[in-house]
């Protein structure tokens, strides 16, 4: 029986992006795995196509909701949340492409560590989490389950991360709550809500780990929005400063390299694992039913 988290999923307005991503989301996930695709009215008409079109074909339990209007990125993930209660989540950026195993090997690395309040996977536009080098972008990689394989071969240490990165995460119910979830009236971006809110778990005991053993790709790495980078360094003084000392001096540079070698011993991916799926057209679009998640309430 497939336990998993909800995987929630803010909508956004990139509508190959969101495409890619819900492709891999059905390749790369156990089926029946229930995910909620929240749309802060982002998505244009072709993006409702595809959001259509995969809810009729996937082996996921997914299901899709619209606001009528935006409350923009912070505040539309806190309600979200808040919609899960307690219940871990698994949070997943509608740009990002999950490498086959990701929600598993993520949910397995919380298990390992009771304190562990965030789990981050690499990605190649990750800024901590970042692989192959530290706070670059890179492309892509185009041997999406070679990479998965690599990862999920290497031992389970779990280390620290400065905080959660947005690109994908698993985060803990009851720490979220003991620490007030994100802070909307702050922050007007995920990304720097998602900061703050993992420096306040640390502050209570928690941990924002990596987890070594999952790939999470995307095209470009998550950015604070408004005021939010003046507002994390008026509450969190420390934090550029830590961060920068993170990225330059990069603690873990040899689980960066322990990946690679395992990148270049893992057999290759065949020509089937390495052709994307095709995009979703809106011609192309099926009916489908709208509905809510069982665990959260929309």
């Amino acid at each position: 029986m497939n336990t998993l988290p909800v995987v929630l999923v803010p909508v956004g307005v990139d509508d190959d992006a969101l495409d890619a991503c819900l492709a891999a989301l059905d390749a790369g996930t156990p089926p029946g795995t229930r995910v909620w695709l929240a749309d802060d009215a982002q998505a244009g008409p072709r993006g409702l196509a595809i959001v259509e079109r995969w809810l009729a074909r996937t082996a996921l339990q997914a299901d899709y909701t619209r606001r009528p209007r935006p409350i923009g990125e912070a505040a539309h993930l806190d309600d979200m949340l808040k919609a899960c209660g307690d219940a871990d989540v698994l949070v997943l950026a509608s740009d990002a492409v999950p490498f086959p195993g990701w929600a598993s090997q993520l949910v397995a690395c919380a298990a390992r560590d009771a304190a562990i309040a965030t789990a981050t996977p690499w990605c190649n536009a990750g800024e901590t989490a970042s692989w192959p080098r530290v706070g670059e972008v890179m492309p892509v990689p185009d041997e999406p389950a070679r990479l998965a394989r690599a990862a999920a071969s290497l031992p389970p240490h779990h280390p620290e991360l400065p905080a959660a990165v947005n690109h994908a995460l698993f985060l803990r119910g009851s720490a979220r709550r003991k620490a007030g979830g994100l802070d909307t009236d702050s922050y007007v971006s995920s990304y720097a809500a998602l900061v703050d809110l993992s420096l306040r778990m640390a502050g209570l005991g928690w941990r924002n780990a990596l987890c070594e053993t999952a790939f999470v790709a995307r095209c470009g790495e998550g950015v604070p929005q408004g005021d939010d980078v003046e507002t994390l360094g008026v509450r969190w003084p420390a934090w550029h400063a830590r961060l920068a000392q993170f990225l330059m001096h990069d603690p873990l540079h040899a689980l960066r390299a322990a990946l690679v070698q395992a990148y270049a011993s893992a057999q290759p991916d065949s020509a089937e694992l390495r052709t994307q799926p095709d995009l979703f057209t809106q011609a192309e679009a099926d009916a489908a039913d709208v509905g809510t998640i069982d665990d959260c309430d929309p």
